[in-house]
């Protein structure tokens, strides 16, 4: 056996035979935000989300098979959901009150089941007693490879889409919109009707984004095969302009924003089953019409950036990336799989033109499919959350 071989093994064992005595370890760079970590529960889950589930004014984290009060940060119980291949059948949670009780309940997507479920908050003594939500079919996509999904607002109108992303290429790219009921709904029904719009017939591929790259103010949505460009007008009454400008296998999501300050959107982009984590500078339209781009590298020292945020951790008033390895993706079959989990934080300079990453944890933590930022404890700060193979976490801001 080399001897590479032999390091990834005996960091695997160091890994496992950790995890059931890590209680919380403080970990920063000199010059960084110091963060707690509190392991939460171990499970195959790998999304997240934070919201006040039970009305008591604290944000709560919701996170696949569990819900975990703010406080006392207890698993309790919120749904069933099988294992598939080495993954639980679970692509993401999304917080949204679906049927307009004034309670917060849970939208979830899968990998190969073609429904998207919602799951009722019971509110109240149910919560308090640990009863599991009721679920509910929203839609059946009829879509079976479904890599992972974001909710966002894409024509303005306050009211966030369902945008769906597919592994495979040269497959249509559909957004969900929740559109309201006419009339009354019956206790328990959702208020809102799920109607699809085919962006494009041929455009997908392991990726998504969304952010204005077109320079007209307007959300376009990114994939692994390119961009679909929103219309001036209309957008729901005909396909997007889908613009084949590159071929990716990047994270969900990718990160749109001006980093260079030159007045377009530039992208980052994590390698969801490889080595890499970089950004491309916008450089305006080529001679044939399309944009081109450079690419900068930010850290190829880990794989499996699948997932990444944008957001002010340090309380500079300035974004930080947010990102860091999908421990056992693949179940260990993407290059570096096995390798130690991690969780970084990255300051940008746009003078100097460089990303400086300051370690949030080393060894236990890493990331699944989402990651949460927002103040977790009422201090003001900027805590993390994050689901994954190696577990779910919690990580206070100090």
């Amino acid at each position: 056996m080399s001897y590479r071989k032999n390091t990834l093994l005996f960091c695997a064992s160091l890994f496992f035979s950790a995890i059931p005595f890590f209680n919380g370890t403080t970990f920063a760079e000199e010059s960084g935000t110091a963060f707690k970590a509190r392991l939460l529960t171990i499970d195959g889950n790998e999304g997240v989300a934070a919201g006040d589930i039970d009305g008591d004014g604290v944000t709560d984290l919701v996170a696949g098979r569990n819900w975990f009060r703010g406080g006392d940060w207890a698993a309790r119980p919120l749904r069933n959901i099988d294992d598939w291949n080495g993954y639980v059948q679970s692509n993401g949670d999304f917080l949204f009150d679906v049927n307009g009780d004034g309670r917060l309940d849970v939208i979830a997507g899968s990998f190969k089941p073609t429904e998207i479920h919602w799951y009722e908050n019971p509110g109240g003594e149910a919560l308090r007693l640990g009863k599991q939500w009721t679920q509910h079919v929203l839609v059946d996509t009829g879509n079976s490879s479904n890599e992972g999904q974001v909710m966002k607002d894409l024509d303005g109108d306050g009211q966030p889409e369902w945008i769906v992303n597919s592994w495979i290429k040269g497959v249509p790219m559909v957004v969900w919109r929740l559109v309201k009921k006419s009339g009354k709904v019956k206790a328990g029904e959702s208020l809102y009707e799920m109607k699809p719009h085919q962006l494009g017939a041929k455009g997908n591929g392991h990726g998504l984004a969304v952010g204005d790259i077109s320079g007209d103010g307007k959300a376009d949505v990114l994939v692994g095969q390119g961009w679909y460009e929103q219309p001036s007008e209309n957008p729901w009454s005909s396909p997007w302009e889908f613009h084949p400008d590159w071929e990716l296998h990047a994270s969900i999501p990718m990160i749109v924003t001006d980093l260079d300050e030159d007045g377009d959107g530039d992208l980052i982009i994590g390698n969801g089953h490889d080595y890499g984590l970089y950004w491309w500078s916008n450089e305006g339209e080529g001679d044939d019409g399309k944009l081109t781009w450079k690419e900068h590298d930010i850290d190829r020292s880990y794989s499996q950036p699948h997932t990444l945020a944008w957001r002010d951790v340090d309380n500079d008033g300035v974004n930080e990336l947010i990102a860091g390895k999908r421990y056992y993706a693949h179940n260990g079959r993407d290059p570096g799989g096995m390798e130690m989990p991690c969780l970084y934080y990255y300051d940008w300079d746009p003078k100097a033109s460089k990303f400086t990453r300051h370690t949030i944890e080393e060894g236990h933590v890493g990331c699944g499919l989402q990651i949460v930022t927002t103040d977790l404890n009422q201090d003001s700060k900027t805590d993390i959350a994050v689901a994954g193979k190696s577990g779910t976490y919690l990580l206070i801001a100090q």
